[in-house]
């Protein structure tokens, strides 16, 4: 008699996963005017090394990797991916707005560009040292957009950049809960 093989498969479920934010409306994306020098900082938000494109690749990354032992924190990290996904667009429709290009090159100060790479990630080998990489994240990309704001003379600009600061110190709140509940297994 030949035994049938079970295939392996992941039993946690994602579907119905919305993205994890603050219960806050964004404000109207525009912009006073085209300004290339804050778009070039802004695709730094977008691209750069510490960016919301980096954010949910690497969000995505630990979600893959956790979703096998620990379903729950895996889809709190992907709630928290979908929330970044909705910042990498709005960063993206004011960069076009302000009349640069999306093109995942990171435009930096003197002139230099750095076009996105999987090298800007902390991947690290457990749960413990991922949420701290994530929390980590999460805190310059914080210190990343208030610098931002000080730089930037649009009040349409500052106002979402704002408003995804609140996602942001949201997310961390959760990576600390998360981290806890580790800590206590």
């Amino acid at each position: 008699m030949v035994e049938k093989i079970k295939p392996l498969s992941n039993t946690c479920n994602f579907s119905g996963i919305k993205p994890i934010m603050m219960d806050l409306p964004y404000p109207p994306i525009q912009v006073k005017e085209k300004n290339r020098a804050y778009a070039d900082l802004l695709s730094v938000d977008y691209c750069g090394s510490v960016s919301e494109l980096s954010a949910i690749t690497q969000y995505i990354n630990n979600e893959n990797r956790l979703s096998y032992g620990m379903c729950q924190t895996a889809q709190t990290l992907l709630g928290i991916a979908s929330a970044e996904m909705v910042h990498l667009q709005k960063l993206g429709e004011m960069i076009i707005l302000l009349g640069g290009q999306v093109d995942f090159i990171a435009k930096m100060r003197g002139g230099r560009r750095q076009m996105w790479t999987p090298g800007y990630l902390n991947i690290p080998d457990n749960v413990k040292k991922m949420l701290l990489a994530d929390m980590e994240a999460e805190k310059a990309a914080i210190n990343q957009y208030e610098a931002h704001i000080r730089m930037i003379n649009d009040c349409y600009v500052n106002a979402v950049l704002a408003r995804i600061i609140k996602d942001e110190e949201y997310h961390l709140m959760l990576l600390q809960t998360l981290l806890e509940e580790v800590d206590y297994a």
